[in-house]
């Protein structure tokens, strides 16, 4: 399943968020692993940011390059993504992936979950 290529990328990676993606590649000795990110109901705030490396793509997933990582986004969930931007962070509350979302109204404190 190829899934489909937009030109624009509706998700942006920071370089820290590349470089992490690379890495559990490397750890998982895989060249074909994609980041897929996602949203769910739940979390504090309604809607919670989900993150899971694939090698599966489903024929309605918007697949997008972002500085050789590809990242893998399905139909649902596209809608609440389209222009943030995922960061990899390590801070207080650990190592993380976040999700800087202009869509959002709202955030909970740990920034895990949103409303729109």
């Amino acid at each position: 399943m190829s899934g489909a290529e937009h030109p624009a990328a509706p998700l942006v990676l920071t370089e820290s968020a590349i470089t992490r993606v690379r890495e559990l590649m490397d750890m998982e000795q895989a060249d074909d692993l994609k980041l897929r990110v996602y949203v769910t109901g739940g979390g504090c705030s309604g809607f919670q940011y989900g993150f899971d490396l694939t090698r599966d793509l489903e024929e309605d997933d918007t697949l997008v390059d972002n500085g050789g990582v590809a990242v893998v986004i399905d139909p649902l969930s596209y809608q609440y993504l389209v222009g943030s931007t995922v960061d990899f962070e390590t801070g207080l509350m650990g190592a993380r992936f976040m999700v800087h979302n202009p869509n959002a109204t709202s955030t909970c404190g740990c920034g895990s979950s949103f409303t729109i």
